[in-house]
Order: structure tokens, then C-alpha cells, then sequence
């Protein structure tokens, strides 16, 4: 599971450590939360402590693009991705 947790802290200038104060959880604990498979107890928690929606919290692409490299000259393709119906 791919988390902006720390991406998010960087933005709003706290530490992982201050992170896991906020919350009253040890900074190991956190961690491995981070990068295993935390709860949805645990996911809104850290949602909270950071002051972001829950769903903010997951990689998401920033557009509707998406890319791919050509296997032949290995530069990226750019491709649209529209939904249908």
C-alpha cells in the first residue's frame, strides 16, 4: 500500500517523530504502520493528526494521464485516460 504520509508531513513541515507524538503513538509504531497494512482505525487517526480527509492519504495520479515508455526508443508515452459511458 503505497502511503503519502511522509509526503504529507514534508508538506506541512512535521516530522514522522512529531507525527507519532500527535497521535501518542511511539515513532516505530508508526512506521510500521506506515509501511505495512495499517488499520482503518489507524488510517484515520493519521488522518486526523495530519488535518487531511482520509482519502488524501493514498498515491493518487495527479491528472488524468498516465504514461508508459516506448520499447523501442524508451521515451514516455503520455496516454489519456477518459472514462466511458
Amino acid at each position: 500500500m503505497n502511503l503519502r504520509v511522509k509526503e504529507i508531513c514534508k508538506e506541512k513541515g512535521i516530522t514522522i517523530q512529531e507525527l507519532a507524538d500527535n497521535m501518542e503513538m511511539k515513532r516505530e509504531s508508526l512506521s510500521r504502520a506506515i509501511n505495512g497494512n495499517p488499520t482503518l482505525e489507524t488510517l484515520e487517526k493519521i488522518a486526523t493528526a495530519l488535518g487531511v480527509n482520509i482519502s488524501e492519504l493514498f498515491d493518487q495520479p495527479k491528472n488524468n494521464t498516465t504514461g508508459i515508455a516506448c520499447p523501442h526508443c524508451g521515451k514516455n508515452i503520455n496516454i489519456k485516460v477518459e472514462s466511458i459511458g
